[in-house]
């Protein structure tokens, strides 16, 4: 089995998205020893925002394009192969002012590709990228899964939608929220995450 690790949370050591994101991993290779790994830190080798010139270039000829754009559409490709290639995704993505860090965004923007992850049908779009699973590590100041703050959520929401536009709908959340409202509600948070991790009914994996 591939599994892709992407993390995208920007504090570093301080990040609970990477620490749950290792933790996800590491039970996934306790699991299933022989599983290889690719991983991809998204603050540590940002992409660059989606542009018009990146988007002109599928249609140009290799002397129109610059060289700057040319290294974009070649790591473009990277990207996309390393996500084809994978049959879990392990998403690291924690809510920044009610959606995601601009570092995912980029990356999928480089995954849902017309033609490779979906294309469009007489009878609509239709997902590409089917039989993935993906396991979204979600981590969040307040809590926003219920209640009056759910009408914010445009984190979770946007992944599972753009996921589904893309044929993926075997997703999981491993989620960790109300990390900001307290010392003891972050302890809290935590170590129930880390408890679905580590519960082997909690977290499926994909064989």
């Amino acid at each position: 089995m591939n599994v892709l690790h992407i993390d995208s949370g920007i504090l570093g050591d301080h990040s609970v998205s990477r620490r749950l994101t290792a933790a996800v991993v590491a039970q996934i290779k306790a699991e299933q020893p022989a599983v290889a790994v690719t991983y991809r830190d998204l603050v540590a080798s940002p992409l660059p925002h989606l542009s018009g010139a990146h988007l002109m270039a599928a249609n140009a000829r290799p002397e129109e394009i610059d060289a700057q754009i040319a290294s974009d559409v070649e790591d473009s490709k990277t990207v996309l192969e390393e996500f084809l290639a994978a049959d879990t995704v392990v998403l690291g993505a924690p809510m920044y002012n009610f959606s995601l860090p601009s570092q995912l965004k980029a990356w999928i923007d480089r995954i849902a590709v017309a033609g490779k992850t979906f294309r469009y049908t007489a009878e609509g779009p239709e997902g590409l990228a089917n039989g993935k699973k993906v396991v979204i590590v979600s981590t969040r100041g307040g809590h926003y899964s219920a209640g009056p703050a759910a009408v914010m959520d445009h984190q979770e929401s946007y992944l599972k939608a753009v996921l589904g536009f893309i044929g993926i709908t075997d997703v999981e959340i491993v989620r960790a929220e109300g990390l900001n409202l307290s010392a003891d509600s972050k302890i809290e948070a935590i170590s129930e995450a880390e408890r679905v991790i580590s519960d082997r009914g909690g977290l499926k994996i994909a064989s």
